[in-house]
């Protein structure tokens, strides 16, 4: 199994980072800021003005150490790649598979069942926890009549729109789960997002769509040729896909856990002229502690059966994708939270 490594979040305005023997120098202005072995980096992640020597990226890419860039408020901008790794033959078949309406459903509709039954999860939880509630009880039934509508969608255009209506559902509910002080849900709200508890989705979102563009790279396939997300200049379409099985079990229940636990508070989040709503910069900085924190923290595999950190699901869902396309499986088995 692969091992999880450390993920570097450079937050602090106008750093520098460049490359020393083999190790990662942090410095702002003549402070130095960390000195970290590149041998224990997996990821290095850049918000706002950072600046990075082209010798490190030249390295990071010939190392595989994903270096990507987002703006100050956590929207991402780019990322420095290498050579592609893997064997061509996987990512040929992988084209022929998303040309091929059959295959592209097959899959496309396992993802959209799995995550429809792992947002059901979450809203089984809170019942579990917290007793009967019956907007979440009729939210739990729609979404099981909705997810065994989407194992026998006949196209992918059917799965979406079966995910579409499952979403609705989902979020029509969200706000039943909120439970920080002040902090309010109505509705999703993406770009921007208008409301702290749309921040903190879209941030966590955007966190995990990179992970799972690194696990796709990672085992040879392409991150922007997909099965259930159309073909779009510049979108990681597959990453995408990968990101639909973790939205739930993974970011949704990290946002809620650090809302109702209180680690997040309306003090945290400021409002631009846009009507854009982010952290500040103090709380971006325990947010990440808290996201990599999160990253470590082990459960069991349903298919592998197998512990694995939570950071490692993109890397094991990408490997299970890729063994399918691959024919070494019949199917591909999504990830599904217990």
């Amino acid at each position: 199994m692969k091992k999880l490594l450390n993920t570097l979040y450079i937050t602090r305005q106008e750093s520098y980072l460049h490359k020393e023997r083999e190790t990662i120098v942090i410095k702002q202005g003549d402070e130095k800021l960390g000195q970290f072995p590149a041998i224990n980096i997996g990821n290095i992640l850049c918000f706002g003005q950072v600046s990075v020597s082209p010798f490190l990226m030249g390295y990071c890419a010939e190392k595989t150490i994903g270096l990507s860039f987002y703006t100050e408020y956590g929207r991402y901008l780019a990322r420095v790649e290498g050579k592609p790794v893997g064997n061509v033959l996987l990512r040929r078949a992988q084209y022929r598979w998303a040309d091929d309406q059959e295959k592209c459903n097959a899959i496309a509709r396992l993802i959209v069942a799995a995550k429809i039954a792992n947002s059901r999860s979450v809203l089984q939880r809170e019942i579990r926890n917290h007793g009967e509630n019956p907007q979440l009880a009729e939210a739990v039934e729609k979404l099981a009549v909705s997810c065994r509508r989407a194992k026998h969608a006949r196209s992918v255009d059917e799965a979406r729109g079966i995910e579409g209506e499952a979403a609705s559902v989902y979020f029509g509910v969200f706000n039943e789960l909120v439970r920080g002080s002040g902090f309010a849900f109505g509705g999703r709200f993406r770009r921007p997002p208008l409301d702290p508890v749309n921040a903190l989705l879209s941030f966590t979102y955007s966190l995990i769509a990179q992970e799972c563009v690194s696990a796709l790279a990672g085992v040879g396939l392409d991150p922007y040729v997909g099965f259930l997300h159309k073909d779009r200049p510049g979108r990681i379409s597959l990453a995408l896909d990968l990101q639909e099985e973790f939205r739930a079990a993974w970011a949704d229940r990290f946002v809620l856990t650090l809302i109702n636990r209180k680690q997040v508070a309306l003090k945290d989040f400021v409002t631009e002229a846009s009507g854009a709503v982010s952290l500040t910069d103090d709380a971006r900085k325990q947010f990440l502690a808290a996201y990599q924190e999160r990253k470590q923290v082990e459960i069991m595999h349903p298919y592998l059966k197998e512990s694995v950190p939570i950071g490692l699901l993109p890397h094991c869902q990408a490997m299970l994708l890729a063994r399918h396309i691959r024919g070494d499986t019949q199917y591909y088995p999504p990830f599904l939270a217990k």
